[in-house]
């Protein structure tokens, strides 16, 4: 089963939007046995769409198209698409109905586009959009599959799970896959594939392993189409073996969130002395729901004058050793344990850049130190890429810090 995707609109050709929905679409398939054999991107362009069909399905049995279902003059792959399959337009009075019921009920105005919004290609399985006006469609004509879907992300979203997904299952053949994830941290892609190599040679064709790097992470997924569940779960648990040195989660879960089930776990609570990284290591844990539970607050000390009077760090020791030091960040946790009255503490000091670095500190020094009343782990690296990916890389480290901190003193 071949699937191409087609995404439509001037917006992504110029980059004014970022087309989420191509990566979105391509995992959502993935987790049921389907994937996308080619992504093309064009404009909001009737011949455009024609001849990107044209193309798309001489490889492909089912293609996708996002964008263009809206009521504006733009919105025009429904016309494109029916021309392509030889259809008229036929109105819609259920999705009219719709719209009537859901403005009237917004006091918002309705436009005669909202009713050239409700033509569809004749024969086209309608599919109800729960989170905005524009529907769904699927149509098929001699073998040749088409799903029509908005190019808003959770629109989008909302249809392939609510209907695509049980069509394709239930309309086409696909083998059982099954995939795992392993979420490491603290060596990069290559350490880890050299490291595996002799056990991914040994996987069969059925079998693969894929390497998705991030910053200061790699998720390691290993995926099997076809044969027995037992060889995927024998694979998988080998893999598991081979990189646990590495390895902080599985499937889905995020350095954070495994920071926050350790500290509720033990019943810990967790502030923050933060300064290149201005406030990102918070965000991160609070992006976790519960993590008041743990988490009671951080001082974002930027300056010298505030690591001095929020956090007590001395003005001798800045002066000496700088505010990128194992000194500074020491004192910056001992403070945040007695100001802000934590049982974990964890600071961070660095060079971010792209100006203030020097020969003895270039851009990308980082120092990070984690503890608690009894003691303090320090560390420091040299992450020399840019400023975003510099602060991203000191975020990651803290996290991964405080939980080989948690780790080797709570859970001994």
């Amino acid at each position: 089963m071949k699937i191409n995707l087609i995404c439509i609109g001037d917006e992504l050709l110029i980059g004014q939007v970022i087309n989420t929905n191509a990566s979105w679409i391509g995992q959502f398939l993935n987790q049921f046995g389907f994937n996308i054999n080619c992504t093309f991107t064009i404009g909001d362009s009737h011949q455009e769409i024609y001849s990107t069909l044209k193309i798309a399905f001489e490889s492909a049995d089912l293609v996708i198209t996002t964008g263009g279902l809206g009521p504006t003059r733009d919105d025009i792959s429904k016309k494109a698409i029916a021309d392509y399959f030889g259809l008229g337009m036929t109105f819609h009075q259920q999705t009219w109905d719709r719209i009537l019921d859901l403005f009237t009920k917004r006091n918002i105005p309705i436009s005669e586009q909202h009713r050239e919004q409700c033509l569809m290609p004749d024969g086209a399985e309608v599919l109800e959009n729960g989170m905005g006006t524009a529907p769904g469609l699927w149509l098929e004509k001699q073998g040749k599959h088409c799903i029509m879907l908005p190019g808003v992300p959770y629109e989008m979203q909302h249809l392939m799970e609510r209907h695509v997904r049980s069509g394709l299952i239930s309309k086409f053949q696909s083998d059982e896959y099954f995939e795992h994830t392993f979420h490491t941290v603290g060596t990069g892609e290559t350490v880890i594939a050299d490291h595996i190599q002799d056990f991914e040679d040994s996987l069969g064709d059925k079998a693969g392993i894929a390497y998705l790097p991030g910053t200061g992470q790699v998720r390691i997924r290993i995926s099997q189409r076809g044969g027995l569940k037992v060889t995927f779960e024998n694979n998988r648990d080998k893999l598991g073996k081979l990189i646990q040195q590495w390895t902080y989660g599985e499937n889905g879960e995020s350095l954070e969130s495994v920071v926050g089930k350790l500290l509720k776990e033990n019943g810990l609570s967790l502030v923050l002395a933060e300064s290149c990284t201005g406030g990102l290591i918070s965000h991160k844990i609070t992006s976790i729901p519960g993590s008041s539970a743990y988490f009671k607050g951080a001082a974002i000390t930027y300056s010298n004058e505030h690591k001095m009077q929020v956090l007590g760090v001395k003005s001798e020791t800045l002066k000496q050793y700088g505010a990128v030091s194992e000194q500074t960040v020491t004192e910056m946790v001992r403070g945040a344990l007695d100001h802000l009255e934590g049982d974990i503490a964890a600071a961070v000091s660095g060079i971010a850049g792209p100006d203030g670095g020097s020969e003895e500190k270039p851009v990308g020094t980082i120092w990070i130190a984690v503890g608690n009343k009894q003691q303090i782990k320090t560390i420091s690296f040299l992450y020399m890429k840019d400023r975003e990916r510099n602060i991203q890389y000191a975020a990651v480290q803290a996290l991964n810090m405080i939980r080989k901190f948690l780790i080797a003193v709570y859970l001994k």
